[in-house]
């Protein structure tokens, strides 16, 4: 299949001259932008990153080279202008299909903020993780294509709004969970938000929502995309990402963050996003590399 033409997030760099060159480079970077929405933008040569997992969703679109992942019993290959959506909690890894730089643009969208949008839906999945859907692409420009500044809350709304509809659509369909069960769900998250620093289990989740444990724990993955427990940890490690980059040391964060030591930190950080936090850290840069030349 041909790949989907380059979205508008390319349209800014290339207007003048109407192509634009990737300068590859055997440096890796990764520019994070500012703003409550984890928005990124990188450029990776070889093996970017090993198999990890993570709670949100990881929506994107491939700037240049070829992004491939295994994803899925599959590896998957995306070109230029196509659209990456991988489901939450879904192993993959990241590297370049070719030898050379690949590079993209993803923001990670927690299933919460999205609940807020489907109102107790299941999460849409998009088969494959590769996509050349028209709405998908409309919906991720809107939230892609100005790193340099946070969006605003309204701007912030919109796009989510826009990226629920799109992944529905695209997914051919979601079912609905009851009521109650979606509200028991939001109180366990909600609890789980309040208590990162305490150690808990589904009895004191059944006994603040009122559900059956068992219960309780399918719907929150259905609604949320992880187990609470999984919710748990991926909520301490955002904190820790924050200490990190904040200049604190491996194990004054893993103290402060709830896990048992140094080495725990480092396993449950690598088996989320794919990387050591030191290798994360140094990975982050402080200004937007702008290697697409007009």
């Amino acid at each position: 299949m041909l790949p989907f033409p380059p979205i508008v997030i390319l349209s800014a760099a290339i207007r003048s001259e109407g192509k634009s060159t990737l300068i590859h480079t055997s440096k890796n970077w990764l520019f994070k932008a500012p703003g409550d929405i984890d928005r990124i933008e990188a450029c990776f040569t070889g093996v970017a990153y090993g198999p990890h997992r993570h709670d949100t969703y990881a929506v994107g679109v491939t700037l240049g080279g070829i992004q491939t992942f295994d994803y899925r019993g599959a590896a998957r290959h995306s070109l230029p202008g196509q659209i990456v959506v991988m489901h939450p909690d879904e192993l993959h890894d990241g590297r370049s299909g070719d030898g050379e730089a690949f590079r993209y643009r993803a923001a990670y969208i927690r299933p919460t903020d999205l609940q807020d949008v489907l109102g107790g839906r299941t999460l849409p999945f998009i088969d494959g993780g590769v996509s050349g859907d028209p709405r998908l692409a409309a919906a991720i420009d809107a939230l892609l294509s100005d790193l340099d500044r946070p969006l605003s809350l309204l701007e912030s709304q919109d796009a989510l709004v826009g990226v629920a509809g799109a992944l529905e659509a695209a997914s051919g369909g979601v079912r609905v969970i009851r009521r109650a069960s979606w509200e028991a769900a939001r109180m366990a998250r909600d609890y789980i938000d309040d208590c990162l620093d305490t150690t808990f289990s589904l009895t004191e989740l059944e006994q603040v929502t009122g559900h059956d444990r068992w219960q309780l724990s399918r719907d929150f993955r259905a609604l949320f995309g992880s187990s609470p427990y999984r919710y748990l940890i991926l909520r301490r490690l955002e904190r820790a990402r924050a200490l990190l980059a904040e200049g604190l040391a491996g194990a004054e964060v893993a103290a402060a963050c709830g896990f048992a030591d140094q080495s725990h930190f480092g396993r449950q950080f690598r088996k989320t996003y794919g990387l050591a936090p030191m290798a994360w850290l140094n990975a982050i840069t402080p200004a937007h590399d702008r290697s697409i030349r007009v």
